[in-house]
């Protein structure tokens, strides 16, 4: 089969990170994790979304693209299988929500331009929660910028990611996409769920190998 390049998505606090992580140990791949603290927009976007939308957005595609650059030059031509805690399309699920229609047509316009040659998962998790559940795991993980998330924004993104993951698959059959249920399992306190959930990735790469 081609080399494994998994990526875990799901909104905000859902525990992708988290999840990654362990999946990266269990198969001992490298684990690629997106920049989210080292934007220096952050807390700016949360203050005021309208005026600071654009730069955050544009940060966050640019260091995206340069993290999967590298995977192509690097892991995978060295045939080395990689685990990230993001899939590209996200750019795209924020920016629609947040970015005014014409600085999204800019915006898109140059996300076309740089995913033409990048490379892309063959493995999707995506990880579901609700908007409760999200909100309390943000409070846990006590980054100050995430404190400003409101209730409503979150609900938005939620609705968001549940549009563009079905789009997703119908628009990517070729791409096995998990979804696991963050309400259901507790992958981060209970090993027991941590172990169902590693079983259900192997079992997907067993499958994606067979067809092979």
């Amino acid at each position: 089969m081609p080399v494994p390049f998994i990526a875990v998505e799901g909104p905000i606090g859902v525990g992708k990170t988290s999840l990654s992580n362990r999946i990266a140990k269990h198969f001992g791949y490298d684990l690629l994790k997106e920049i989210v603290d080292e934007n220096p927009f952050l807390n700016k976007f949360y203050e005021d979304i309208d005026e600071w939308s654009f730069q955050t957005e544009m940060f966050f595609l640019c260091n995206r693209y340069k993290q999967l650059k590298d995977i192509k030059k690097n892991s995978i031509n060295a045939k080395k299988e990689v685990v990230a805690d993001y899939h590209v399309f996200k750019n795209l699920i924020f920016a629609q929500r947040t970015l005014q229609p014409s600085e999204y047509k800019k915006y898109e316009q140059i996300y076309e331009i740089l995913i033409e040659d990048m490379v892309t998962p063959n493995i999707v998790i995506y990880l579901d929660a609700t908007v409760d559940t999200l909100m309390k795991r943000i409070a846990m993980r006590g980054r100050e910028f995430e404190h400003m998330i409101k209730r409503d924004y979150m609900e938005q993104l939620v609705a968001d990611y549940h549009v563009f993951i079905d789009r997703f698959e119908q628009e990517n059959p070729q791409i096995p996409v998990l979804r696991i249920n963050g309400d259901a399992y507790d992958f981060v306190s209970n090993e027991y769920d941590l172990q169902k959930i590693l079983q259900q990735v192997e079992e997907l790469l067993s499958k994606r190998s067979l067809k092979q």
